[in-house]
């Protein structure tokens, strides 16, 4: 995932620019700093300039020109240059995930910036350091770090275009953490925030970056086709700006896509594209995850030999660039070649080192599917009690991680609820002061007419008539803040209906664990006692379908205004089946969700659809969908 630390930098001494590197402004620059012979501060704001313009296009240049600036600030005791000096040093070592290097020179520039009082350097400084902590793993802390930043931002920024886009970085920073959650809803209301932000602007490469995380957040929601679209839109930009560093993440998540589509030749040119721009601007983690995702498609390909050789290439430059869960993937990846080509000893000693740096960093969803893979390796080399080990260790962080999902989407359910309750209170409390505001006018203007004693009829009747309007304008506020309370609850509990509906499509998903787990202890007995307690637990955890489907019936009725009784209205023979199939076709779910769902096969769903109409006595001309919609 690419790197969010560059996104808050390059506006202390300069006005906001374009990102793409021009030429002549550099050698303009380059040209001027060889001319001043004098350390002074004019001589820092060039070296500052200069390696904001070439952070990304040529990094150890820019990193130089941040030596320089920090040097001779700390010579001529220019504080403010030595904090923007430290803050440079940490946004090329933050950029090359060298995350401990960052952190040393964050926290340097921090100081400083505390000591002269620049509030917008400390800004700068937190965003970073929020991003090290999400990358670190603490997300609950990172979350923190962003959030307070953003109240700095509007607490401390004047109204404008910088602020604007201050707070645009700051909620395009917390979707991204909220990706890495795997609360891809509130991620996705976070990058919308952001994206509205940065059109409000007009600032084109922010609005890339954007448009690329809300492209992640729909390939992680397996929208595939739709992130795609959003890929191709932050590309353009990219290219048109001819930033090649982030172009190249935004090439790396297109080919992903590509592939989960199955378009191979698609992927396979996007992942080269990606390499290339890597490697032209020297980005080695986006370098290495290219390196592996191209590996993997040849892996699919079955074309072991190149698989092998890029694998090996990205796991040189993980080594050398310390960068973990590349590691993970790279050693993860050498063993599937080495399984698929035979040489099993190799392959169990690849996988059991992706395994060891997997515990050390504590990526679960890693060394859950490098159990499931070892178990499959000692398998092939007639170890089967050990394969069983491994297999058991598999299932167990598999549950784990499959309740650890359900808590998330419980709590994203929470977040998003309390979101919309806050920001419907604020917007009841700004009218009820906008109404207060209005009487205190109403009682002003009332005290002048009697100072002056200037009461006419027409001007009481004035009076009146405005106080009339008033009260029917609070009137109004009072029967929209009810209607918003009610609006409020519906929504609340159309939220609760779709958790229910994803609990019931969960239950199918059970049943068909269920019958695969038969299949296994049916094709082998040795399983037979791991399976079997697995069998029994998954019982034991499914055993209210009855219930679940009671308190789904009752979210339902009250969002749909009591339908299962309007249907006994028209027909009182009706069945549960029935208004069970009823209240799925109302919720606009296709034939096949409802057929998951129902655990039976699509063509028994039509028919049922079929024998529905005719117990609702409707004619052919009639579309069953459309008349349980308007009902």
């Amino acid at each position: 995932m690419r790197n969010l630390l560059a996104i808050f930098i390059a506006f202390i001494f300069i006005n906001e620019t374009a990102v793409a590197q021009n030429t002549k402004l550099i050698d303009s620059l380059r040209t001027e700093l060889k001319q001043h012979k004098k350390d002074d501060s004019l001589k820092v704001i060039i070296l500052t300039k200069l390696h904001e313009k070439l952070m990304f296009s040529k990094p150890e240049e820019a990193k130089m020109y941040a030596h320089m600036e920090l040097d001779i600030s700390k010579k001529i005791d220019y504080k403010k240059g030595i904090a923007v000096g430290n803050m440079h040093l940490g946004n090329y070592h933050g950029n090359r995930s060298e995350n401990d290097s960052a952190l040393f020179y964050y926290e340097k520039a921090k100081t400083m910036f505390t000591e002269i009082n620049q509030t917008r350097g400390i800004i700068f400084v937190n965003h970073s350091l929020s991003d090290i902590t999400r990358l670190k793993g603490d997300l609950d802390g990172a979350i923190k770090i962003s959030k307070e930043t953003l109240e700095l931002i509007k607490t401390h920024e004047k109204e404008g275009d910088l602020k604007t886009k201050f707070i645009g970085a700051q909620h395009n920073a917390l979707s991204n953490i909220y990706i890495e959650k795997g609360n891809y809803k509130i991620a996705l209301i976070e990058a919308f925030k952001a994206l509205k932000c940065f059109e409000d602007i007009n600032h084109e490469t922010r609005k890339a970056d954007v448009l690329k995380q809300i492209g992640d957040i729909e390939s992680g929601l397996g929208n595939h086709e739709a992130s795609i679209d959003y890929f191709n839109q932050a590309i353009e930009i990219y290219e048109r700006f001819e930033d090649k560093m982030y172009a190249a993440y935004a090439y790396n998540s297109l080919g992903i896509s590509y592939q989960n589509l199955k378009d191979y030749n698609n992927a396979t040119k996007n992942y080269e594209l990606a390499i290339s721009y890597s490697r032209e601007v020297e980005d080695n983690l986006s370098l290495s995850n290219a390196l592996h995702n191209q590996a993997e498609l040849e892996i699919i390909k079955n074309n072991f030999t190149e698989a092998k050789k890029l694998l090996l290439d990205a796991k040189t430059i993980a080594e050398k660039e310390d960068l973990k869960l590349s590691l993970v993937n790279a050693y993860d990846g050498l063993a599937q070649v080495d399984y698929q080509t035979n040489i099993f000893l190799e392959a169990l000693n690849n996988n059991q080192k992706a395994i060891e740096i997997a515990k050390s960093i504590g990526t679960l969803s890693h060394l859950k599917d490098l159990y499931k893979y070892r178990s499959k390796i000692l398998q092939s080399l007639n170890n089967n009690s050990e394969a069983l080990l491994y297999l058991e260790s598999y299932q167990k962080l598999n549950d784990s991680l499959f309740n650890t999902t359900k808590s998330q989407q419980i709590e994203e359910l929470k977040t998003i609820y309390e979101t919309e309750k806050k920001e419907t209170e604020i917007a009841l409390q700004q009218k009820e002061i906008e109404t207060l505001n209005q009487e205190v006018e109403i009682s002003n203007l009332r005290k002048g007419l009697y100072a002056g004693g200037m009461f006419t009829f027409v001007a009481v009747s004035g009076l009146l008539f405005f106080g009339f309007k008033q009260r029917m304008k609070k009137n109004k506020i009072e029967r929209e803040k009810q209607e918003a309370i009610y609006k409020q609850e519906i929504a609340f509990k159309k939220k609760e209906l779709a958790s229910q509906t994803l609990h019931l499509v969960q239950k199918s998903t059970f049943i068909q664990e269920l019958k695969e787990n038969l299949e296994k202890i049916k094709q082998s007995p040795q399983l037979f006692k791991v399976e079997f307690r697995r069998l029994v637990m998954l019982l034991k955890k499914e055993s209210a379908e009855d219930k679940d489907w009671e308190v789904f019936k009752s979210y339902f009725s009250e969002v749909h205004n009591n339908f299962d009784n309007k249907l006994k209205e028209i027909y009182n023979n009706i069945n549960e089946k029935e208004i069970r199939l009823a209240s799925f076709i109302r919720m606009n779910l296709s034939t096949k969700e409802i057929a998951s769902m129902l655990n039976v096969l699509p063509e028994s769903v039509l028919k049922s659809k079929y024998r529905l109409k005719k117990k609702l006595n409707l004619d052919k001309e009639t579309d069953l969908n459309v008349f349980l919609s308007n009902l």
